[in-house]
């Protein structure tokens, strides 16, 4: 008895190790083991903000459903998304802050991955696009082509968080006939705040921004920005690692399916006052 007893509980040590060596075979190769140091930007609501946010909270759970303990670091913006992508991703800032092991919210777009070699871009997680917040008592629905969506902004205020694609729409649209009238920000939630105190009639921005910024039971009313004068109609949001490391890509992707599938996704971007939008 005291032999069999002995073998069953040699077999089970055995088949633990083997379980534990499978477990750690399946955990991808970070610069940290068994830490997944994920990269946002800093000071960008409701993505990222001192520490809360959607992809702050997005990038926890990505190391939660990998195994990984998360590390999640704010990185301030460079001049050009090919910038952070060296700052973030492949090599770091030359100032000393190393690369993340994954950077969350970078375009899922072919230029941009055609012209940064160094990194992998893929897994999109959420369609962003451009939108339109107004008072509706001041403001009439912007739809149409621009001359007729935009045609009171030659008489009335519209704000824009400045050197954005909305604050670029605008200034060249309509052979710059409604420069006087926009009104440019630091943020979107300044933008917003001027129009909630009625010193813009409108806001064009980011979707999630605005609808984060102006908050639930708003009596403001928001609509996607459709037109034939804008090209980018919308752009998927997605992740970036160092290219090379495909384990470590196909992990992440598989993760975040799950935490889109389950639910857990369209919930993080409820949690901050947004709507999440399927690529």
């Amino acid at each position: 008895m005291k032999n069999e007893r002995a073998r069953s509980l040699l077999l089970g040590a055995v088949l633990a190790m083997a379980a534990f060596a499978t477990a750690a075979a399946d955990v991808p190769e970070t610069q940290t083991p068994g830490r997944l140091r994920v990269a946002v930007y800093a000071d960008f609501p409701p993505y990222s903000s001192k520490g809360k946010g959607i992809d702050i909270e997005l990038g926890k759970e990505l190391a939660k459903r990998m195994g990984l303990e998360p590390e999640v670091v704010e990185y301030a913006a460079d001049e050009d998304m090919n910038d952070d992508l060296r700052n973030m991703v492949w090599k770091g800032h030359y100032l000393g802050t190393r690369p993340a092991d994954v950077m969350l919210h970078v375009p899922v777009d072919k230029y941009l991955a055609d012209n940064n070699e160094q990194v992998k871009i893929f897994g999109p997680y959420h369609l962003e696009s451009l939108a339109v917040a107004r008072n509706p008592k001041q403001i009439p629905p912007v739809t149409g082509s621009a001359a007729r969506a935009l045609e009171i902004f030659t008489r009335e205020k519209i704000g824009v968080e400045t050197a954005s694609l909305a604050d670029d729409f605008l200034l060249s649209v309509l052979n710059g006939r409604l420069r006087e009238n926009v009104l440019h920000f630091t943020n979107v939630g300044l933008a917003v705040q001027a129009l909630k105190d009625g010193q813009v009639g409108a806001v064009m921005a980011a979707r999630t921004e605005v609808e984060s910024a102006l908050g639930a039971g708003t009596p403001f009313e928001i609509s996607q920005v459709s037109m034939p004068e804008l090209r980018i109609k919308g752009w998927a949001l997605g992740m970036a690692v160092k290219a090379g490391n495909d384990p470590l890509a196909e992990a992440l992707g598989k993760a975040m399916q799950e935490i889109d599938r389950d639910g857990t996704l369209a919930r993080i971007f409820a949690d901050n006052g947004a709507t999440l939008q399927k690529p």
